[in-house]
């Protein structure tokens, strides 16, 4: 509402435990998983004969209740956190989808998007394949829903073979699904977990008490009592049923290109990717920031929450002393009440009160970790401005924003985008700062990867920073480009719900 960062599509989850409801470890994994998408939420589970749902629009604790989690019955399940990207914020484009088919109950969780989701879309109607709502996702359980040999005519590729079946179908997907994907697929007795062969969405696996789990993020399994096991491989398809977990390679992997937009935002900073936490790596990004743009003031601020690593990192490396100067109403963002328009006006005022004792009389450094469309950048600076702050020296702890993103991130248009329009000057006088510096994106991906030792232990390597170069790592279609309504470019045919 008040935000100018850009927006993940969704958090994925997926668990098999034997003897155990998994419905209440479902929800709370969900619940860890609440900041990669506030849109919608569902669970759906098996007990091994029959399947059930859940879904709904709203956050995870306005979705569910005790008594919409009691039917949902199972020892396996998945979860899903929804912001949207491919298909508008309706309800009939909530996950996880259910559908039936002639192999059993098929649920599917998403996260990611296809950058060649117009021409399945196409294939899947010239063939008489109905479909019920706008997403890339939905495409997705239909084509597993086909028999690979049936999937091989459609789409011209060699029909995938494997003894499993839901496996040979994961295959044929995986054959024809370009851009990005991790997924959570239930069947009546298995859970299968996903990832595309660049690896640009995050999952992991994870063990608890009775079984294994997949979740998006690693602070989903802590939360749930599970411990981190490893990352999900690049192509690599996991299956979780009675006898544990089985691996194998679906795709073959391509050059590894994680967002790095994980790093700067996304994840939460107990997180941990490669083997690091996000919040080390925040903090490097911060200390690079103070090496590449000093500044001369007497606080360091940073913009809550994601800021706060950098911010911290920032302070070390300058001995700018490190002070909380802008307190944010973390509720304002999670209700689905819009202010009126004297309420609208104020803008940030909703989100952030100022610390007017920690600014007043002060030089400050404000630590942001991203300016995107450049619309709260602005109003904050005013802020600091009206509780006292003399000097007011911007500092962002990732490079300009500059292209979209066709990958599962909200990026905005280059329309909307307000590092494509204009330069850094340009946006200083925009927003009113005394001074304003980006991270280099050299100095971005150096904080990211950590040392050279750890690096070599990690295999720390490339990243997709396809947002501030413009160099995507898989093939975007010109049209993407071009079509400003690319989000929801599939909802003329069917329209929106009430």
């Amino acid at each position: 509402m008040f935000e100018d960062s850009p927006k993940e599509e969704c958090g994925v989850f997926g668990v098999y435990a034997q003897g155990r409801e998994v419905a209440r470890l479902a929800f709370f994994a969900l619940y860890a998983l609440q900041h990669r998408g506030q849109e919608a939420a569902g669970i759906a589970t098996s007990d091994g004969h029959v399947a059930y749902l859940h879904k709904e629009m709203g956050l995870v604790n306005q979705v569910f209740n005790e008594h919409n989690l009691r039917p949902l019955k199972g020892h396996l399940g998945i979860g899903h956190t929804r912001y949207s990207t491919t298909g508008s914020s309706f309800r009939v484009n909530a996950q996880p989808y259910l559908v039936e088919t002639i192999y059993g109950p098929l649920g599917l969780s998403h996260n990611g998007n296809l950058t060649n989701a117009f021409e399945l879309r196409r294939k899947l109607l010239e063939h008489g394949v109905g479909l019920t709502s706008t997403t890339d996702s939905e495409l997705i359980a239909q084509i597993l829903s086909l028999p690979p040999q049936v999937s091989a005519d459609w789409y011209g590729f060699k029909e995938a073979k494997h003894t499993d079946g839901w496996i040979a179908r994961i295959q044929a997907l995986m054959q024809v699904a370009e851009g990005a994907y991790t997924l959570a697929i239930l069947t009546r007795d298995a859970v299968y977990a996903v990832r595309d062969p660049h690896g640009l969405r995050p999952l992991c696996l994870g063990e608890l008490e009775g079984g294994y789990v997949v979740a998006s993020e690693s602070c989903a399994l802590s939360t749930i009592g599970a411990t981190f096991v490893r990352e999900v491989k690049a192509g690599e398809i996991i299956r979780l049923d009675k006898n544990g977990v089985t691996s194998l390679m679906g795709a073959e992997p391509k050059t590894p290109s994680l967002c790095s937009f994980e790093y700067v935002y996304f994840a939460r900073p107990d997180s941990a990717f490669e083997g690091q936490l996000v919040h080390e790596a925040r903090q490097r990004m911060g200390k690079q920031l103070a090496v590449e743009s000093p500044a001369e003031a007497d606080v360091v601020i940073p913009v809550p929450d994601s800021s706060t690593p950098a911010a911290i990192g920032y302070s070390l490396e300058s001995g700018i002393p490190f002070s909380e100067g802008l307190v944010k109403n973390r509720y304002i963002g999670r209700t689905f009440i819009q202010p009126d328009d004297e309420l609208r006006q104020m803008g940030v005022k909703l989100k952030f009160n100022p610390l007017v004792s920690n600014l007043a009389g002060k030089r400050v450094v404000m630590i942001d970790d991203s300016i995107v469309r450049g619309t709260t950048s602005g109003p904050l600076v005013k802020l600091l401005r009206d509780a006292g702050a003399t000097e007011i020296h911007m500092r962002v702890s990732s490079p300009p924003v500059k292209h979209p993103c066709f990958m599962g991130v909200d990026m905005a248009t280059y329309h909307e985008l307000i590092a494509a329009k204009i330069d850094v000057e340009a946006i200083r006088k925009h927003i009113g700062a005394d001074s304003l510096s980006f991270l280099s994106l050299e100095g971005m991906l150096e904080a990211i990867r950590g040392d050279e030792l750890d690096r070599q232990m990690t295999g720390r390597s490339s990243y997709c920073t396809a947002c501030f170069s413009g160099q995507y790592p898989v093939s975007v279609p010109d049209w993407l480009f071009r079509d400003e309504r690319s989000k929801n470019v599939f909802e003329s045919s069917l329209g929106g719900e009430s």
